[in-house]
């Protein structure tokens, strides 16, 4: 069955059920449990990881100050591709997100690769999450004996029960270890405030201005070591596009949706960018280090007692946090292209409390993987997955933005109609967007260590995704004529 023919078919019923696409099959059978409160802490919690509490310390000390900078400049065309995304999620909510809306806009090849790179994305994230929670939980003596694997094995089997429970749980969850992180970032950042209001000494250091000009100036290495970071800053704002998939499990998305988005900017200037300004200003750049937040750097300078203790349970709640929503999400999407064709049948499976397991199972199967990776070289898990993922949050928001221009141009043709809440100047947006984070891709070949090496395995996952689509398309054809033939009765 030809694209062109589907395409009539969504045409005919958008003009005849209400100027509404049709519900995508995997979107049936879902409760609508998360409020407001959730998807707002989502949409936070999405934006405020280890990529801050953990990662800023290693870029301070390569990029310096021009750091903030870089988080503004990805914060942006973040921003952009969660706006596309809240239209695409007016236009028509769905627990498939993007996998859906690429059904719709790029054809069942587009789904097929945005779902399988989204599941690339976070099964591996899900392997980097256990690993930092067993690294993390190893900074205390009393768990130092238990072997790091063990550790990892029980972090993923305490997230798997919740998200198995209900779609209540995981948001309570999700918001109260959002509340955790923001609370922790608002409460240094009133210490750091009150240090440079008061000049008070940081490690024999005076705050102020001159952490910055004395000590090279806002690019104290140059502007390259800046771009060099940015592949890494686009990693700390992965989860951004949670917002998308919880839509499609609130009861008024537009109310909901439009709220969360637009905060997404501000939280952005004020967390990140607000943060490294003012861990600029407390230390010179060289003092920070990649081995330590940057956050314990600072508050063990002036004598703050259990400061790396505090900060190693925010960071172990951040990993959690994001193995949460990272089994939460691959969960429905897998359940999506399930009722497609292009994923396993049993990844369409629900339990009573209507949550898609099969997915999530799948993805624990995998992170199971990865507790194996952990045992036999625990040193090296952590990077190795890290790298893999940046490739899946990368493809994922570019198929989000291809999904967006398509949009907009069958708006333009009458086709479908667009919500008043938009992303502004389209096309020059999308594309601006795309050419970033390709750009951001390409970057990553300076790094023969480990980017290089990331880079090379884009022919291995091409082939990959080729030969598992052979293997798919018959099915994934019948459901097409089936779904047809519902559409045109």
């Amino acid at each position: 069955m030809s694209k062109e023919a589907v395409d009539t078919a969504q045409a005919v019923a958008t003009r005849t059920d209400a100027d509404r696409s049709p519900v995508d099959a995997g979107d049936a059978g879902y409760s609508k449990d998360l409020k407001a409160r959730h998807v707002n802490m989502i949409a936070i919690g999405g934006a405020i990881g280890t990529g801050l509490f953990l990662g800023a310390g290693g870029r301070l000390h390569n990029a310096g100050p021009a750091l903030a900078l870089a988080y503004l400049v990805c914060g942006v065309f973040a921003f952009f591709v969660v706006r596309a995304l809240g239209e695409l999620v007016l236009y028509r909510p769905s627990s498939g997100s993007f996998v859906s809306y690429a059904r719709e806009f790029l054809g069942e090849k587009g789904a097929y690769v945005a779902g399988w790179m989204y599941f690339l994305n976070w099964s591996t994230t899900g392997i980097a999450d256990i690993t930092a929670i067993a690294l993390y939980t190893h900074y205390w003596s009393m768990f130092t004996s238990i072997p790091q694997w063990t550790l990892a094995l029980i972090a993923l089997a305490v997230v798997l029960a919740v998200n198995l429970i209900s779609v209540k749980i995981f948001g309570e969850m999700e918001f109260w270890f959002a509340i955790i992180k923001v609370a922790t970032l608002v409460g240094f950042m009133l210490v750091g405030i009150f240090l440079l209001a008061t000049q008070h000494k940081v490690g024999g250091h005076t705050p102020g201005p001159s952490m910055i000009t004395d000590h090279g100036g806002v690019f104290p290495h140059g502007l390259m070591p800046v771009v060099l970071v940015m592949q890494g800053v686009i990693f700390a704002y992965a989860a951004l596009e949670l917002v998308g998939v919880a839509a499609g499990e609130t009861a008024e998305p537009e109310k909901v949706v439009p709220r969360a988005v637009n905060s997404i900017m501000w939280r952005v200037g004020l967390f990140y960018v607000g943060s490294v300004v003012l861990l600029a200003l407390l230390l010179p750049g060289s003092v920070y280090s990649a081995d330590e937040s940057p956050f314990v750097t600072v508050l063990s300078k002036i004598g703050v007692s259990g400061a790396g203790d505090v900060m190693n349970l925010v960071v172990l709640t951040a990993a959690m946090s994001s193995l949460n929503s990272g089994l939460y999400s691959t969960g429905r999407i897998l359940r999506s292209m399930a009722m497609a064709g292009s994923a396993p049948k049993f990844t369409a499976r629900m339990n009573r409390s209507q949550v898609p397991y099969g997915g999530i199972l799948l993805t624990c199967a995998v992170c199971v993987l990865g507790v194996g990776l952990n045992y036999l070289m625990p040193a090296q898990a952590f990077e190795i997955v890290l790298n893999v993922a940046s490739l899946g949050i990368i493809s994922t928001w570019v198929i989000i933005m291809l999904c967006h221009l398509i949009f907009v141009r069958r708006a333009k043709a009458g086709l479908v109609e667009r919500p008043s809440f938009r992303l502004r100047f389209s096309p020059a947006t999308e594309i601006a967007t795309i050419a970033f984070l390709l750009a951001c891709l390409g970057m990553m070949w300076n790094d023969p260590e480990v980017g290089r090496k990331t880079l090379l395995l884009i022919p291995v996952i091409a082939a990959l995704l080729v030969t598992g689509w052979f293997g798919v398309r018959r099915r994934v054809s019948r459901t097409t004529d089936n779904e047809l033939t519902r559409l045109t009765k």
